[in-house]
């Protein structure tokens, strides 16, 4: 673990599960002051960060919320509605969160073609930057695929959204953890790295995941979310 270096903004990251301890490893691998909640009293986590994210800060979510530039929400996804909102106000929130009907139950909501579930994100915390970044690569590849920029075998994370400045800070929190930022367009775009889709687990370098976000449309997911926007029934995938 490196020292946090006082120029780099505090990352929070709300959820304390895989992602967001493998995260919370690789940031303050590259010199990152992080925090980390779960839900209620940090004590609970206390001993889960000292062996899997140590140096990183246990404290409740609305201390995390409110001390840090910087938030990923590495939480179910169903229960994005417990983020303290009001304290997110004005910051850059990258969601790493996916729909999984085991952990969330059935939710149409969450698994509604027609919108995002980072837009859905987004309407929640209107005053925030939100960004889709950090969710399509499976943790144990993220645990084991970072590498320096530069490297010719590096992997590479897609990002998505609407501000262009959160864009850009975003790609620098990307690329500090060890991996190639792809834009792959806004948050309406972002359904392409949701499960279902050809990115969803995947492991690519940079020129893969370009390749595999421009042909979506053309992919049995990428027409029924076309058909679903478009006002058609839904064809859902088998």
């Amino acid at each position: 673990m490196s020292e946090p270096t006082p120029s780099l903004p505090t990352v929070g990251i709300l959820g304390a599960g895989k992602v967001g301890t493998v995260l919370s490893r690789l940031l303050l691998s590259a010199g990152y002051r992080v925090l980390i909640a779960a839900s209620g009293d940090p004590s609970r986590i206390a001993l889960i960060v000292d062996v899997l994210a140590p140096g990183a800060v246990a404290l409740t979510a609305a201390e995390v919320a409110r001390e840090a530039d910087v938030v990923i929400l590495a939480l179910p996804l169903g229960k994005y509605r417990s983020i303290p909102a009001d304290l997110l106000e004005g910051k850059l929130v990258i969601d790493a969160m996916n729909y999984w009907w085991e952990i969330d139950g059935i939710r149409a909501d969450l698994d509604d073609p027609r919108t995002s579930t980072s837009e859905l994100v987004q309407d929640f915390l209107p005053a925030s930057r939100v960004v889709k970044a950090f969710n399509h690569m499976g943790y144990h590849d993220l645990d084991e695929g970072p590498s320096a920029a530069g490297a010719a075998d590096r992997k590479a994370i897609g990002i998505a959204g609407d501000d262009d400045a959160a864009l850009t800070e975003a790609a620098a929190l990307v690329d500090a953890a060890g991996f190639d930022p792809v834009r792959v367009g806004t948050l309406r775009d972002s359904v392409s790295l949701q499960p279902h889709s050809e990115l969803f687990g995947a492991n690519l370098p940079a020129a893969g995941v370009r390749d595999a976000a421009a042909r979506f449309s053309s992919t049995e997911r990428g027409r029924e979310v076309a058909a679903a926007r478009a006002g058609a029934p839904a064809l859902r995938p088998r």
